[in-house]
């Protein structure tokens, strides 16, 4: 199935759903509206002429201050089909939340804990959104483009 088919499958199967290509992407990309993602990956997930059985990875990214915007960017493939497509979600940087695929593909539970813990993009209905590489207290999250490292932690200097 050609990307365009792929769009054009989600676009007919799914009410009122748009699409947006990101062209010059590899593999090919579709923006979906933050809160369509859930029935996009679910039928993404499901329907037998797709199948993408496998979220290979999962990226958050700060777009910073300038564009007020970060995006979760998941990266599909169906192995029995042999196709690969990204998904992007753009949020507000400001209140970064997108509900969880954790429930459709069990690898995104540690993806989206590690792009909580630095981002700080919250995941609803997650099961365990907690921090996973820092420590529970520690302040901030260190790829957001305004991080301000700490200068100590539990009395100890922090250096970089």
């Amino acid at each position: 199935m050609t990307p365009q088919a792929l769009k054009s499958l989600l676009e007919a199967e799914i009410s009122e759903l748009v699409l947006t290509e990101r062209e010059q992407s590899t593999p090919v990309a579709f923006v979906v509206p933050v809160d369509r993602l859930k029935e996009v990956m679910i039928f993404l997930h499901q329907d037998s002429r797709c199948y993408f059985d496998m979220l290979s990875c999962l990226t958050g990214v700060d777009l910073g201050k300038e564009a007020n915007q970060m995006e979760v960017i998941y990266h599909l493939n169906s192995i029995p089909k042999g196709m690969s497509i990204a998904v992007v979600v753009q949020l507000e940087r400001e209140n970064p939340v997108v509900v969880t695929v954790s429930d459709i593909w069990r690898t995104a539970d540690w993806h989206e804990r590690e792009t909580y813990d630095l981002l700080g993009i919250r995941f609803e209905g997650h099961p365990d959104l907690r921090r996973i590489l820092l420590p529970n207290d520690w302040e901030g999250h260190p790829l957001r483009k305004d991080y301000k490292e700490q200068e100590y932690y539990h009395g100890m200097k922090v250096e970089y």
